[in-house]
């Protein structure tokens, strides 16, 4: 499945984030050159200019990496919608905000695979996702798992999920739940012929260690 699949055609009632354009600013701020931060990720450089031109969306794995080198998290790359875009309420007692379903950000990826923001503010310790994976959708190629800092908590709705950790692969059917350590290498696909509905949750993803101790770039910015 590959990484330059288009927009999958979220519901109209969400607007995509834009990715490739928070990628690249932040990319650029580093004085990262797009040589080097593919180089890095293991990719193309033509990919990584697709993404940051929102020409292609990433894989799962290509973003987790991406954001990885750069020093963000997934709420960086979620972004804040406009205030006059974000329809919430303030709780009752004043700790929180409600999020309406049509108001969520939204992250569309590689193979038709969408992510929803369920907060209606960002969080760089808690991801939380509703995921959809369409029929034959997958998180990564078979033989390119994904790894990085966090922990992870997963809770299928609908259809059936594959996932692999390690040397191990379960299938999740509706009610079905995993949760695993995201340092080991790991892939989420769709199984059968229905898309699969899932609520995920990553915890301290920020932790990742590469994050931090990235080597200084070695050519200028372009």
């Amino acid at each position: 499945m590959s990484d330059l699949a288009r927009n999958s055609g979220a519901p109209d009632r969400l607007q995509a984030s834009r990715v490739g354009n928070r990628l690249r600013t932040e990319r650029e701020r580093l004085g990262i050159s797009l040589r080097e931060l593919a180089r890095r990720v293991g990719v193309s450089p033509s990919l990584v200019s697709q993404i940051e031109l929102e020409r292609a969306n990433p894989s799962v794995s290509t973003l987790y990496g991406l954001v990885t080198e750069l020093g963000m998290t997934m709420s960086d790359v979620f972004g804040d919608s406009p205030s006059e875009e974000r329809v919430v309420r303030q709780l009752r007692n004043g700790d929180g905000l409600a999020e309406r379903p049509e108001t969520r950000r939204v992250i569309n990826l590689a193979s038709g695979v969408r992510w929803e923001q369920l907060t209606s503010h960002s969080d760089r310790e808690v991801e939380f996702l509703y995921v959809v994976y369409p029929v034959g959708a997958a998180s990564c190629p078979e033989d390119a798992l994904t790894t990085h800092g966090g922990k992870e908590y997963g809770y299928v709705s609908s259809g059936t999920l594959g996932v692999r950790v390690g040397f191990e692969e379960y299938e999740l059917e509706p009610g079905g739940s995993i949760a695993f350590d995201s340092s080991s290498p790991h892939r989420l696909w769709a199984v059968g012929n229905e898309p699969v509905h899932a609520i995920w949750v990553v915890i301290g993803r920020e932790a990742d260690p590469r994050a931090h101790t990235r080597p200084p770039p070695s050519d200028a910015a372009q």
